[in-house]
């Protein structure tokens, strides 16, 4: 079988290559890989940033943003042929700590976990795959390609769960949300707040196109000035972080309503210095009772509720975020990206 693989620390790498088709072993299932989503992540494995290869192996097969569609299912199993379903990500460290212990893996404390297509682990851009059934979720069949916003949608679901969990320190009540940035995550968090009946808002720098349509047509509010000024317009409750942009985050942190949450789900670069007013900034989440929180990955509770959101959502509303869809040999478009684009998906059929 084709798959895209790529040399972690050795940019430009990246290229398809035929490998052993996988067998699966006693409760795994046999996959048909449908897609793949492509993200910051991939990018940075593919330039030689970042990734791991699996033990004794110098390739890394890529791709952590499924879809698939079940071919052999285990006895006693809730797949079928036939079925839909992505893969989650990460796995437990061996050991393991007491967060993979407890099936929390997310929150691996010791870091010894692996994931699909980015540490120790082969992703899902192959022709074929495998997958333990307990590692596999289904997705809705009348979503298409759409399913493939699973992973995405998980993270932004369990930092949905992660404000919910902080909030209930008290009394809470939110009514309004920011989102920075209108990328994917930042759009599928603005979907899900939207879900919930909250006065959403968005933040991005551009002016027109595809984003500024997607956020209203969502139901929500586009803005493209700075935080200050969404802020003036509707003091967030709620800030759902996903630029990584330094500025945009001391930013937000600043302008929350009081008792106020932001989830940062963004993951900054290094090496980018900012003067901020520290003790100003202390001083208001002392006396705000705010409170600023890192969110990033998701485990197998996370997935089932991404899976939920997007059978609630509206399907047409989902596949336009979904701007650009190449074919296998095409990958390095999808690596290469482009700022027009929402995302970008590697199409693993035909």
């Amino acid at each position: 079988m084709r798959a895209l693989t790529s040399e972690p620390g050795t940019g430009g790498s990246a290229r398809v290559v035929e490998v052993a088709d996988p067998v699966p072993g006693p409760g795994e299932l046999l996959v048909r890989g449908v897609a793949v989503g492509v993200c910051g992540t991939d990018r940075e494995i593919a330039r030689g940033d970042y990734g791991w290869a699996p033990p004794g192996r110098e390739r890394l097969v890529l791709g952590h943003e499924s879809l698939g569609r079940v071919e052999q299912a285990p006895p006693g199993s809730d797949f079928a042929p036939g079925d839909m379903v992505v893969g989650v990500v990460r796995s437990p460290d061996p050991v393991p700590c007491g967060a993979c212990a407890h099936g929390e893996w997310d929150m691996c404390r010791n870091g010894r976990y692996t994931e699909r297509g980015i540490k120790a682990l082969d992703g899902f851009a192959s022709e074929l795959w495998t997958i333990p059934a307990g590692h596999a979720v289904p997705v809705a069949a009348g979503l298409g390609l759409a399913g493939v916003l699973t992973e995405p949608t998980s993270v932004v679901a369990k930092a949905w769960e992660q404000v919910d969990r902080v909030g209930e320190r008290s009394w809470f009540s939110p009514r309004t949300v920011l989102v920075t940035g209108a990328g994917p995550v930042g759009l599928l968090a603005a979907m899900i707040g939207v879900q919930r009946g909250l006065d959403v808002h968005v933040l991005d720098r551009v002016t027109d196109g595809v984003k500024p349509a997607l956020v209203r047509d969502l139901g929500a509010t586009y803005h493209h000035g700075t935080v200050a000024e969404v802020a003036a317009v509707a003091r967030p409750d709620v800030v759902i972080e996903a630029t990584g942009a330094g500025s945009v985050v001391f930013d937000a942190i600043a302008e929350t309503a009081a008792y106020g949450i932001v989830c940062l789900t963004g993951v900054s670069a290094k090496g980018r210095a900012l003067e901020i007013d520290a003790g100003g900034l202390n001083r208001e989440l002392v006396l705000e009772n705010d409170v600023v929180l890192g969110s990033v990955n998701a485990n197998l509770r996370h997935y089932a509720a991404a899976a939920r959101h997007l059978a609630d959502a509206d399907v047409d509303w989902l596949r336009r975020l979904i701007t650009t869809t190449v074919p296998l040999d095409d990958f390095g478009a999808a690596l290469e990206g482009s700022g027009a684009d929402v995302k970008v998906v590697i199409s693993l059929e035909g």
